[in-house]
């Protein structure tokens, strides 16, 4: 099979023959019709994530066919369409998995980073972390909702249900989950980076009554806001624009040191949260709204081998929208 391969962190990732992998107890392989191109990702090429399986395949938000099936996997059929997210194994007894926090989980696999991902022609997946997608969608737009989608839902739970809704980094899980809020009746706050004037209109494109610059506070004070952006100065930014009994939450899985801030921003019964992965309970939720939210992805179309203009892209931040792999 064909994949792009990263051999070491900080360095390009190299298009290659590669074995076809066969799917294990439990597991499928998969012909990959696209897979989406997640920050996450650019923390795995960069090293700012800790202890990457080398060489790795990369690629988390994975739409394919299954194609073989391995012993025990059941409820999949050969030729049915899934999607395959971060999230790729859990032990299933550890405290965290047997209290309904698998996404915690003492000793998981991670899909593009401890194990090998989409950035392929075919990926192999654990069966039990694979989810039905619609046969007939199209699955360059479906892929940026396995993890962009994902953890965008998450971070909106964690939020609660204020009805004023800031957005720090408006990419691929802000255009999501603006569209989500909308349709929830709720008001979105965008903010970007300062003088990002494409961005904040495609922010009220989607929805958002208001959209600035970072470094500027919120014109109204907000329920609630979710820092998308990995850059730490954003947390004391946005604990200024919280009301009291407000909730910060960072929905990265990497992020800048957070500077040192006075407490009174804090006060008030303020909080800041993080999230952490997702559960497999997050993708049937959101995957069922989804239709009814009438979600639309705005995605940019790369071939297989030009993984790393993508990468580069995403890194400098000329994307509105997913950037999303087509093998």
């Amino acid at each position: 099979m064909l994949a792009m391969v990263l051999h070491e962190v900080r360095t390009l990732l190299r298009l290659q023959e590669w074995p076809l992998p066969s799917p294990g107890p439990g597991e499928i392989r998969l012909v990959v019709e696209a897979c989406a191109v997640c920050r996450t990702d650019l923390h795995v090429v960069d090293g700012d994530l800790p202890n990457p399986k080398l060489p790795i395949i990369p690629g988390h938000e994975i739409v394919g066919r299954i194609d073989a099936l391995g012993g025990g996997a059941t409820g999949l059929r050969i030729g049915e369409r899934v999607g395959v997210p971060w999230l790729g194994h859990t032990c299933g007894h550890c405290s965290y998995c047997t209290s309904g926090r698998e996404n915690l989980c003492d000793d998981p696999l991670f899909t593009g980073y401890t194990r090998d991902g989409g950035f392929a022609s075919h990926a192999v997946a654990d069966a039990a972390y694979a989810f039905p997608l619609p046969d007939d969608g199209d699955p360059v737009a479906l892929a940026p909702l396995l993890c962009a989608g994902l953890i965008g839902w998450r971070s909106l739970v964690a939020a609660g249900s204020g009805e004023r809704i800031g957005i720090y980094g408006f990419g691929a899980a802000a255009h999501i989950i603006t569209q989500v809020c909308t349709w929830q009746g709720r008001r979105v706050y965008a903010f970007t980076r300062p003088g990002d004037n494409a961005a904040q209109d495609f922010a009220r494109s989607l929805g958002a009554v208001w959209a600035g610059d970072s470094d500027h506070g919120s014109p109204e004070p907000l329920d609630a806001a979710i820092i998308f952006a990995p850059v730490g100065e954003l947390v004391p930014v946005a604990l200024r624009s919280v009301r009291k009994g407000g909730r910060v939450v960072c929905g990265g899985i990497h992020m800048s040191d957070i500077p040192q801030f006075p407490y009174r921003l804090l006060w008030g019964e303020r909080q800041v949260v993080s999230v952490a992965n997702l559960t497999r309970q997050d993708a049937q939720d959101f995957l069922a709204i989804v239709p009814k939210a009438r979600i639309r992805t705005h995605t940019v179309r790369y071939p297989l081998e030009a993984a790393n203009a993508a990468l580069d892209d995403l890194r400098s931040g000329r994307l509105q929208g997913a950037a999303v792999l087509i093998p």
